[in-house]
């Protein structure tokens, strides 16, 4: 992760670049990435199949980060709606994500690529990031 105040600098680029350096010296030949998009969380209810192929006018890919490992070289492999799962009990997700869940069914909240899915009957909070996985030819 780029620390924000030093983001739009390039860094993230050279990160990807460096990653690519390793699996080279490894005698690999693809570099599979597991994209987090960066805007994503600005459409939480757009499923991410759909999202990972928007594009900008121009025609490169609408998210600033997917753009990036695209301008590197990398294409779209497959989006997974179920990259990583967060459960917890309802206290926690109300500490992490600032918002309280008054009843069971699914919440936005700030920073969210989706949904968190809260039960109150079962006390808990079950929340499935996705992300992009891409794929650089070395």
């Amino acid at each position: 992760m780029v620390p924000r105040d030093t983001q739009g600098r390039g860094i993230s680029a050279v990160a990807v670049r460096a990653m690519g350096d390793i699996a080279r010296r490894h005698d690999l030949h693809t570099l599979i990435a597991p994209v987090r998009p960066n805007w994503k969380e600005r459409y939480p209810l757009v499923p991410i199949e759909r999202y990972a192929y928007w594009r900008r006018p121009a025609g490169r890919l609408f998210d600033p980060w997917m753009r990036v490992h695209e301008r590197l070289g990398a294409a779209v492999l497959k989006p997974e709606p179920l990259s990583l799962r967060i459960p917890g009990i309802t206290a926690e997700w109300e500490s992490w994500t600032g918002v309280v869940f008054p009843d069971s069914g699914d919440y936005w909240f700030p920073g969210g690529l989706a949904t968190v899915h809260i039960d109150r009957e079962h006390d808990r909070g079950s929340y499935w990031e996705p992300n992009v996985w891409m794929r650089h030819t070395l």
